[in-house]
């Protein structure tokens, strides 16, 4: 049957309608992202059945399909929680917040140090929430607020997303739609995610003493803009797989150098005192382990061994990618016509490089290590279980209502008619400027760099294809750069953050920073298209 989605202002209002709703019950009214999730989701179905024609049938699809990304999602909020308890539970983080101390007393470069280096490395190898879930908890080890250290991992390892976790999401574009220039596409893709990684040191900064920040934290900012950005550009236009990775591993080593070579980054520079985002720790130093830092922090050694080991060694990767599986799904229509083709194995999970696997290994490993080191007292266990259950409730009830309701939104055509719209009422400047909105709007909904660019990949290509002068290259480069910069604001993303963090509840006050954050860079990205298009376009 012949596709005839309604494409007008009336449908694109109701289609855009449960996105519009979930942002502002969580950033406006601050309700919980259970609550927030699962009204949206009861508001897509109702559009979908409703307005858009779907049948009990394509909504249940929908439904079952979002239950089921959203346990891809949960089994790494799950384990890392279990890291998270285990740590905290044998007093490692007060360990590590010490003797990180020694080592530089600049806690601004230790915040860029964990929250866009480190954060950015682990999104080169894991992805999938494991920056956020790793990195927020050793914030709040060092003293950082639970929001700022939130919020500063979700801005630092943004501009990883695209071609992190091995370029997973680069791989997933080009398989759903062709890409004759390749080269150009990942050149223009490199230069806009450039733009969220220099801006995110500097915000960081920012966050961290405002301008003062700034002035104190410039040098490193661009020592290692230069080596993230500089470096992915570099390397992405013949090796696109390991073009975030390679300059994440680089940029660690960098920061070596930085506190060595540079007494500037090694000692204390008063903004201790002037920033707002440290807490006083002093009771929490009391009964410190006996432990030095590296045994404090194995278990995180050992997560990101494991994860190099097993992931960037392709021959490795490509054995346990063997082991996997995924539910099927019929096909489904709508009275539109708009069409869901059957899946035999819907997103195959392959639990082996999952990055639940990771955090599960590192999780038993910490807790035996730990325990090796006389750190676990005779409840310990109990303890970490139910600590790590009693936070993961919260994130578990939220997460399943955002999935739940972008799928239903997908299957009923919504997501369709809100990027058709834009395209009818756009010329072929603004719509590549807009491109970076779309790419916002399908991480938002679906809280991943890669499952943006798949379902609105194809979409640019129809546009592309009866839209003359509308450069593809830059339209898909567009799209995944706003698809890497929304992440930032997944409803998701963020509960990972609150859960792991212990500010359940508080995800309003994550919003009020991270939407300023992806509202500039999103303008600054979009006017970079604009000249890119009217120069080479």
């Amino acid at each position: 049957m012949e596709n005839h989605l309604p494409v007008d202002l009336l449908h694109w209002s109701l289609a855009i309608a449960p996105m519009i709703l979930l942002l502002l019950m969580l950033a406006v009214f601050k309700w919980s992202g259970g609550i927030s999730g699962w009204i949206a989701m009861g508001v897509a179905t109702l559009v979908s059945f409703f307005i858009f024609q779907a049948p009990l049938e394509n909504v249940a699809v929908g439904f079952g399909k979002g239950i089921w990304e959203a346990f891809y999602i949960l089994l790494v909020i799950w384990t890392a929680l279990l890291l998270y308890h285990t740590t905290e539970r044998s007093g490692s983080f007060r360990v590590i917040r010490h003797e990180i101390q020694s080592y530089s007393e600049n806690y601004l470069f230790l915040v860029l140090g964990f929250g866009w280096v480190f954060a950015s490395f682990l999104q080169g190898v894991a992805g999938f929430g494991v920056p956020v879930v790793v990195v927020a908890p050793l914030l709040i080890g060092i003293g950082v607020k639970p929001i700022a250290a939130i919020v500063i991992p979700l801005i630092g390892h943004a501009w990883a997303n695209t071609f992190g976790t091995l370029g997973v999401a680069w791989i997933a574009t080009t398989n759903v739609v062709h890409i004759e220039n390749q080269v150009l596409t990942l050149l223009y893709t490199g230069i806009l995610l450039w733009i969220p990684n220099i801006i995110a040191g500097f915000a960081i900064c920012w966050i961290f003493a405002k301008g003062r920040g700034i002035k104190e934290g410039w040098i490193a900012v661009v020592v290692i803009s230069l080596i993230h950005g500089g470096g992915q550009l570099a390397i992405v236009t013949f090796n696109p797989e390991l073009s975030a990775f390679i300059p994440a591993t680089l940029a660690i080593g960098a920061l070596f150098l930085l506190e060595k070579r540079t007494e500037r980054y090694s000692r204390k520079t008063g903004l201790e005192k002037e920033t707002t985002i440290l807490k006083k720790m002093d009771e929490e130093e009391k009964d410190k382990p006996a432990i030095s830092l590296h045994q404090a922090f194995m278990p995180y050694y050992v997560l990101s061994v494991s994860t190099v080991i097993m992931l960037g060694i392709t021959p490795m990767q490509d054995f346990l990618n063997q082991f996997s599986f995924g539910f099927s799904f019929p096909a489904v229509e709508t009275g539109y016509g708009f069409q869901v083709e059957a899946q035999e194995a819907y997103n195959p999970m392959a639990p082996l490089t999952h990055p639940a696997f990771f955090l599960l290994l590192s999780s038993a490993f910490a807790y035996i290590w730990y325990k090796y080191l006389g750190l676990m007292e005779k409840e310990a266990k109990k303890n970490i279980v139910t600590g790590a259950k009693n936070n993961a409730l919260g994130a578990t009830f939220a997460i399943t209502g955002f999935m739940t309701m972008a799928m239903i939104m997908e299957n009923s055509g919504q997501t369709n008619v809100i990027a058709f719209g834009i395209a009818e009422v756009s010329s072929p400047a603004v719509y590549t400027a807009i491109a970076s909105v779309i790419g916002i709007v399908g991480s938002f909904m679906t809280s991943s760099n890669t499952s943006s660019n798949v379902l609105f990949a194809p979409l640019h290509g129809a546009v592309a294809d009866s839209m003359e002068r509308l450069s593809f290259p830059l339209v898909i480069a567009t799209q995944s750069a706003g698809g890497a910069i929304g992440n930032i604001i997944a409803p998701a993303n963020v509960i990972l953050g609150t859960s792991t963090a212990g500010a359940q509840g508080r995800e309003a006050e994550v919003y009020r920073i991270t939407i300023v954050f992806v509202f500039v860079v999103g303008v600054t990205v979009s006017t970079a298209v604009v000249l890119l298009h009217f120069i080479f376009g």
